[in-house]
This record gives structure tokens, C-alpha cells and sequence, in this order.
């Protein structure tokens, strides 16, 4: 059973990494689309889009990274991604530009590296 629980677990964090590279490349095409064409911002930038990535961010990170450090007993990767998180929340209460998208890339960078490491640590 224990076996199995680890196996979802490894998932969530798989997925975590998938959805923190899909995040930077949003930001990245936002910015590339937007100053090539002028186009999409309506789509791009919309709140909903960055607000429920954050929600489905802080699910996910929740559930793989609070359960790895369960098992594992370390905090390293808990405790940098939920400092990824948090710059991922401050970008939110910017308004769109540069600021916001550099904090998100360090956000999402540090999401990914929190799940990386909770990875690591559970093998």
C-alpha cells in the first residue's frame, strides 16, 4: 500500500514540474506574442488564467511536496517551494509586465526545483 501512495505522490510531482514549464512558457510566449504582434492580450494576460494557475499550483505543490516531506523528514524542498509560490502570489499584485513575469519565472523556477528535490529525497 505504502508502495502505491508513493507512486501518486511521484506523479503529483511530475505533474508539478510539467505545469511550472508550461507557466514559464506562458509567460514567455505572453511577452514574445504580445511585443512581436500586439495580439492575444486578451488571452494572455487575462487574471483568471494566472489566478486559477496559482490555485492549481498550490494544490498540486500542497499535495506532493506536504506529503514527500511526511515521508521523508526534510524540509529543503518544502520550504523552497512554497518561497516559489509566494513569489508566484506577489506577481499576482503586480500589474502585468516585466516585474510580473520575472517574479513568476522565479516562482515557478523554484516550484519546479522544490518538486525536483522532494523527488530526489523520496528515492
Amino acid at each position: 500500500m505504502t508502495k502505491a501512495y508513493s507512486s501518486i505522490r511521484e506523479r503529483f510531482d511530475r505533474v508539478g514540474v510539467v505545469l511550472s514549464g508550461l507557466c514559464a512558457a506562458h509567460c514567455l510566449a505572453s511577452i514574445a506574442v504580445l511585443s512581436a504582434f500586439g495580439i492575444g492580450g486578451e488571452f494572455l494576460l487575462a487574471p483568471e488564467i494566472h489566478k486559477w494557475g496559482l490555485a492549481i499550483a498550490l494544490v498540486v505543490a500542497g499535495v506532493a511536496i506536504g506529503w514527500g516531506a511526511v515521508q521523508h523528514r526534510r524540509a529543503g524542498p518544502f520550504v523552497i517551494a512554497m518561497t516559489g509560490l509566494s513569489f508566484m502570489g506577489g506577481a499576482l499584485a503586480l500589474p502585468h509586465g516585466i516585474e510580473e513575469s520575472v517574479l513568476t519565472m522565479i516562482g515557478v523556477g523554484l516550484v519546479s526545483l522544490g518538486h525536483v528535490l522532494n523527488l530526489r529525497c523520496s528515492a
